[in-house]
């Protein structure tokens, strides 16, 4: 019963930090805010302990928003506040490398359990990525086969029209066929 407790509350841990996971500049990455808080350190200990190990964020790890990115982010996000979307500075944010380094700069047990639940949430959402990649190349192909089918029936439905209406095609009528009023047998 216990080990179920912990699966479902690993489950809710997980959910919550995928949704933190944001697509920006091609990149799938957590905000500085939301990185503090699942490490459980303020934001601004944690941008202090970034900028005294600048040297271990390169750019493919961590990179600050534009003044757009942040407005896009608050449009399509309920995550960024109105108050957060008027704060004086961008937020930076983090890869999923990124937010592992963070584990050995903040160097806290922490940190480090955090950052393996961190791992998880962001490999869990790049092989949901490679299963909907998988479906959209299937759903490309069956789109492919549809319109040739389509392009055959066409043709197929266009000779059938030109034969309905071709005089030597047309069948005579089968059955008794009476004699039209007005015309007497003799």
């Amino acid at each position: 019963m216990a080990n179920e407790e912990t699966q479902e509350k690993n489950l809710i841990v997980f959910e919550e930090i995928e949704e933190k996971i944001h697509l920006i500049r091609g990149q799938k990455v957590m905000l500085d805010s939301d990185l503090a808080e699942v490490y459980q350190v303020a934001t601004r200990v944690l941008n202090q302990a970034v900028k005294r190990n600048l040297h271990r964020f390169p750019e493919d790890f961590m990179f600050q928003l534009s003044v757009e990115e942040v407005d896009n982010l608050a449009m399509r996000s309920q995550i960024v506040t109105a108050s957060k979307r008027n704060i004086r500075f961008r937020p930076y944010v983090f890869t999923e490398h990124g937010a592992v380094m963070l584990a050995s700069v903040l160097n806290s047990p922490t940190a480090i359990e955090a950052s393996i639940k961190v791992v998880r949430a962001f490999v869990k959402m790049r092989s949901i990525l490679a299963l909907h990649q998988d479906l959209a190349d299937r759903i490309k192909e069956l789109e492919k086969v549809a319109g040739k089918h389509n392009q055959d029936f066409r043709v197929v439905f266009q000779l059938l029209g030109e034969i309905k209406r071709d005089p030597k095609f047309l069948k005579r009528k089968i059955g008794f066929v009476g004699e039209k009023k007005g015309k007497a047998k003799k």
